[in-house]
């Protein structure tokens, strides 16, 4: 049987292949939806993506984290719990030397309790479908973003997005929908202030 691949779009990864593990849920993000996606980031950042901070809490393959990585952001914290998963991520970390990405094998929820003193500038959401996870996240991502900072959702469908955040981007790929979001209550009235998040790296990684 011919191995699942998915490929790196853009940055200084570009055409690297991600092999794709047969595991429950997983369903990488299509080659096409990353390019808009970054492409969207790319109009909204300035172009700037060396002072960015980024937290994938679902990687799976990784392909929406080291799109990230690719483009030369600062720092990515990705978070899988399938250690199948994690190993490959490691293995593709290892290869591409990618000193930008940390990766810690451990549940959403439970990361999402122990990152409170974290500020990032997009948190990636790209969970299994049809196990109630956006509901349970909704609520705590606010702690986790810059002033001005992103939220990027796969899912089934966007029309129940919280009134709490607006969706600045949206688009869809066949029954997937996904765009790019900001919580209102963060955004600052002087857009031009500048903002240097620190990073916390996760106590249970290990390289």
């Amino acid at each position: 049987m011919k191995k699942h691949l998915v490929r790196i779009v853009g940055g200084d990864y570009r055409r690297t292949p991600i092999s794709v593990i047969d595991a429950p849920g997983l369903r990488p993000t299509p080659d096409r939806v990353r390019e808009t996606l970054y492409n969207w980031l790319h109009h909204l950042w300035g172009g700037q993506f060396s002072d960015k901070q980024v937290l994938d809490l679902f990687a799976g393959t990784g392909a929406l984290g080291f799109e990230a990585a690719s483009r030369g952001v600062r720092h990515v914290q990705m978070v899988e719990n399938n250690p199948a998963a994690v190993a490959a991520l490691r293995a593709l970390r290892a290869k591409l030397a990618a000193q930008n990405v940390r990766i810690h094998a451990g549940d959403a929820a439970m990361v999402v309790k122990r990152l409170d003193a974290t500020r990032y500038d997009l948190v990636l959401l790209d969970p299994p479908f049809g196990q109630g996870w956006l509901p349970r996240l909704w609520n705590q991502l606010p702690q986790f973003l810059t002033p001005e900072g992103l939220v990027y959702v796969e899912a089934e469908s966007l029309a129940e997005v919280p009134d709490e955040y607006s969706v600045i981007r949206q688009s869809r790929a066949g029954q997937v929908h996904f765009g790019l979001l900001q919580f209102a209550a963060l955004q600052e009235k002087d857009n031009n202030r500048s903002f240097s998040p620190t990073e916390t790296p996760f106590p249970s990684e290990t390289p």
